[in-house]
């Protein structure tokens, strides 16, 4: 939920149609095949289907295109790691970039410059959103197509990994008619769907919920959801004015990424809505540096904050056990890679009277630490580490993404 915005977003996605896909996702090493009159468009758009029927078929977040001398790279990126697929055919390599990004409404004639877009990809029944993102490198341009297959996405706080004290925590927080609550973490690591989780808890015909993304990843019934649009102004800032002259109850707000949309979060927060949003940060005590340093007065922070909740996504054991590199029957949960998707682990810090003393007296980082620390708060590692106890993550995940 942390998108950057480039030139050329748009919040129209245009619809690509699947052509029959293959019964088999395509091979882990080789070449994908092209069909015959390799210069005609199905064929560019029969690779296209080939490559994001693979990718899905593969339960991947991510399908990363990358140019260089002398092959056209595909990767997929499964259970947070990145795993090399089949290259794109040289024949294919400088269409099926011009391909993507007509299919994601961006300047094909643009090559110099990055660009971020969007586009419907069906296949039968399902329907998947996609990002599309461009840069341009030394041997042409790498896309990176981020998956949004809200099927598969559950919007349930008991589904997304919190330990059972940290889970009530913030059920408790979001109980309150007003107040800000925060998710941090770095980009891909599942904030959008711990806010949309809580907005689903929220969602009832008695409040009236409205959001401010960029883009929108999730649709929600019942939900305002308005994608921000810098080439016409609509900036979180102003999108935000204009939420609170209708009668908000609930705002999300998809990133903090200025000055102007803190402060309005925060005099939100202060003037009986409740406010969620993410910021970027490194576990939740550094947050409130964080808004510090985007110009939020700390008494006024100290009084609205109600709970900051740090997060990253490691893998999720099998239920079955399977064993990583081992021969094993195929099981129901994993290819015989050990993992089944992945899970979140979580830093959950409520402030308490003390925690909020210290935050409106400006006080370091460490302090606040110390102080959430005696208040029971487990860091990162402690709550991945409880869970990797609990033989649902393992302790080397939990050890790479987060620190001592």
């Amino acid at each position: 939920m942390s998108a950057h915005p480039f030139p050329n977003r748009s919040t129209r996605m245009p619809v690509r149609e699947s052509a029959s896909a293959p019964a088999r996702a395509a091979p882990v090493v080789g070449q994908f095949e092209a069909d015959a009159g390799v210069h005609d468009t199905p064929s560019i758009g029969a690779l296209l289907d080939r490559i994001l029927h693979d990718a899905l078929t593969a339960g991947a977040s991510d399908i990363h295109l990358e140019p260089f001398e002398h092959r056209f790279r595909v990767r997929l990126r499964i259970d947070g790691q990145l795993r090399e697929r089949a290259d794109v055919p040289a024949a294919l390599r400088d269409m099926l970039p011009t391909r993507l990004k007509v299919l994601a409404n961006l300047d094909i004639a643009e090559r110099r410059l990055p660009q971020d877009g969007q586009m419907l990809w069906r296949q039968g029944d399902q329907a998947v959103e996609c990002r599309v993102s461009s840069l341009p490198t030394l041997h042409g341009e790498k896309l990176v197509i981020r998956l949004l297959d809200a099927a598969k996405v559950p919007l349930d706080l008991s589904a997304l990994g919190y330990l059972p004290t940290q889970r009530t925590a913030l059920a408790n927080a979001i109980a309150h008619p007003y107040g800000l609550v925060l998710v941090t973490g770095p980009t891909g690591s599942g904030k959008s769907v711990s806010l949309y989780s809580c907005l689903r808890c929220l969602n009832t015909v008695s409040r009236n919920i409205a959001t401010v993304e960029d883009p929108v990843e999730i649709r929600l019934p019942g939900v305002n959801q308005v994608n921000v649009n810098a080439r016409t102004g609509l900036t979180f800032a102003v999108a935000l004015r204009a939420f609170l002259r209708q009668d908000p109850d609930v705002l999300m707000i998809g990133e903090i990424r200025d000055g102007e949309t803190a402060a309005i979060a925060v005099q939100a927060a202060q003037t009986g809505h409740l406010v969620l949003a993410t910021v970027h940060a490194n576990d939740a005590p550094s947050t409130i540096a964080r808004l510090f340093d985007l110009g939020v007065a700390p008494f006024n922070l100290g009084a609205c904050l109600r709970l900051v909740s740090a997060q990253r996504l490691v893998r999720r054991r099998c239920p079955a056990r399977c064993v990583p590199g081992e021969a094993v029957t195929p099981c129901g949960y994993c290819d015989g890679s050990g993992a089944s998707g992945r899970t979140g682990i979580y830093q959950v810090m409520p402030v308490s009277e003390a925690v909020a003393r210290l935050i409106a007296a400006a006080r370091p980082t460490q302090d606040i630490a110390a102080q959430a620390a005696a208040d029971g708060v487990l860091t990162l590692r402690e709550a991945g580490l409880a869970r990797s106890a609990r033989g649902e993550v393992w302790r080397d995940d939990v050890l790479a993404a987060t620190l001592s």
